[in-house]
């Protein structure tokens, strides 16, 4: 994902689950600090826990930058991570959308002797730099993204951007909470909550890419198209291809080959700061880490006709490649 996308991804589904899972206990504080002040809570003691939360999923997100730069995770640890967040994201828009007590345990808190520790406006800064500890799935798939940038700073940057898109939602925390009525916050955590549901089933959708799977998104619109669309037309194949790769994706995202001769694909990256660096071929077991910008080579000979999907790490970011007679 480019940074803008990581940015409104944290503003919007990011921020809600982010706010289920972590502004209860910051709701408490704040409570706790309006009472020792006599007082409504303002804006600064949230913004002392924004700071600590930024500050230490920074640091979170360069280490995992660096571990990604020495170990590269396969594509099924990255299943198994998706998945898991994506079922914790549902689990989580389940009790936020009261569907059934059966979600409440999806929703995780700290020991109760740590909640009464940092009930304190004092505390504040270490409340939010703890939160690394119980962190929603969504920011489980921004971590697995940090891993997979590969480089420190790409880490710390995706992590940066994530947590400051979340901090408007919890900057509203305390006016939600404390000003408007209760009807009203029903209807925001509804709303954050079908956000999340959608977050957390296209994350599957890009956990069924990495996996090669026949059920994804791009593979229902490829069938929709070619039962009820299709208009005659003749396919253009080259076995010699170029893709531009940006942090917006890859260019072209569909291009056709002949089966049983050599493919050369030529990746020219541009100014990619996104997890289209990391571009991979599932089925072919094919892995690149592309340079910020420059240029990589992946060459293979396609054994069968049909579609071979290409994607970013994270599945993401994907295209399809058509293999002809």
């Amino acid at each position: 994902m480019n940074y803008w996308t990581i940015f409104f991804t944290g503003l919007t589904a990011g921020g809600f689950s982010c706010l289920a899972l972590q502004g209860g206990l910051l709701a408490a504080t704040l409570a706790t600090t309006a009472e020792e002040k006599n007082k409504t809570p303002d804006w600064q003691p949230t913004m002392i826990f924004l700071v600590g939360k930024i500050i230490a999923y920074t640091i979170l997100g360069g280490l995992l930058g660096l571990f990604g730069s020495v170990f590269q995770l396969s594509d099924t640890v990255k299943i198994i991570f998706i998945v898991t967040a994506s079922v914790l994201m549902l689990g989580l828009a389940g009790n936020m959308l009261n569907l059934h007590p059966l979600f409440r345990y999806f929703v995780l808190q700290p020991p109760k002797w740590a909640g009464r520790l940092l009930r304190k406006q004092s505390n504040l800064f270490l409340l939010g730099a703890l939160t690394v500890f119980i962190p929603c799935g969504i920011t489980q798939a921004m971590e697995v993204a940090a891993i997979a940038s590969g480089n420190i700073f790409a880490g710390a940057m995706t992590m940066l951007i994530f947590t400051l898109g979340t901090a408007p939602i919890f900057m509203a925390l305390g006016f939600v909470t404390t000003r408007l009525s209760e009807s009203f916050r029903a209807g925001f955590f509804k709303l954050a909550g079908i956000l999340v549901i959608f977050i957390a089933l296209n994350n599957l959708n890009a956990a069924a890419v990495l996996a090669n799977s026949r059920y994804t998104w791009d593979n229902f619109i490829w069938a929709f198209s070619e039962t009820f669309l299709t208009s005659d037309k003749s396919q253009v194949t080259s076995n010699t291809v170029e893709i531009t790769a940006t942090s917006g994706g890859y260019s072209p995202r569909e291009f056709t080959v002949k089966i049983n001769e050599p493919v050369t694909v030529t990746i020219n990256s541009k100014n990619n700061r996104s997890c289209a660096r990391a571009f991979t071929i599932p089925s072919l077991g094919i892995q690149k880490i592309l340079p910020e910008n420059g240029t990589e080579i992946v060459t293979f000979t396609p054994t069968s006709t049909g579609r071979i999907a290409f994607s970013c790490s994270m599945g993401m970011y994907t295209g399809v490649i058509n293999v002809v007679n």
